[in-house]
């Protein structure tokens, strides 16, 4: 079972944004590590990735977006103010990872500004997790500057967008 950042919305945009309370937020903390214990604890394998990008490379995205007649369906309400945000979805984003990461289902970082070497990247390491016939390790190494392990240290180093 894979979970991005998307299934972390209450985590994340829904606190920055007001479509939630601060107590549906604290329940969140509480329920999502139990959740996710239990599928682990149903034979599940958990991937939860993050695809963090650098506040200048999403902005630019969102600029492109307007003009591409085959990306502006992309764009949300949501997406038109949240650059204006991005301080308290760092701070979000932080508390989650401090609060959401653990053994039975860690997060692993995605740098995204190169969206080919993430998706890339991102695949190696998915793949290399897993046990399947015909496996061919040198074809899943995958490049630790893109994904990432997320670890306390991690909020410090400017290993994450700031």
């Amino acid at each position: 079972m894979l979970f991005n950042r998307s299934w972390y919305n209450r985590a994340g945009v829904e606190r920055v944004m007001g479509f939630c309370r601060d107590e549906d937020a604290r329940r969140f903390f509480v329920d999502a590590p139990i959740f996710e214990q239990m599928l682990v604890n149903a034979g599940i394998r958990l991937f939860k990735y993050y695809l963090d990008i650098d506040r200048g490379v999403q902005a630019q995205r969102l600029k492109e977006r307007k003009h591409d007649p085959l990306a502006q369906w992309k764009i949300s309400p949501v997406d038109k103010v949240a650059v204006k945000h991005w301080d308290d979805y760092t701070r979000c984003r932080d508390e989650m990872f401090r609060r959401t990461n653990g053994p039975p289902s860690p997060w692993h970082v995605v740098r995204a500004d190169d969206k080919h070497a993430a998706r890339l990247n991102l695949i190696r390491h998915l793949l290399s997790q897993l046990g399947y016939r015909g496996k061919k390790r040198p074809l899943l190494e995958f490049d630790p500057q893109v994904v990432f392990a997320f670890d306390e240290a991690r909020l410090r180093d400017g290993s994450l967008a700031r």
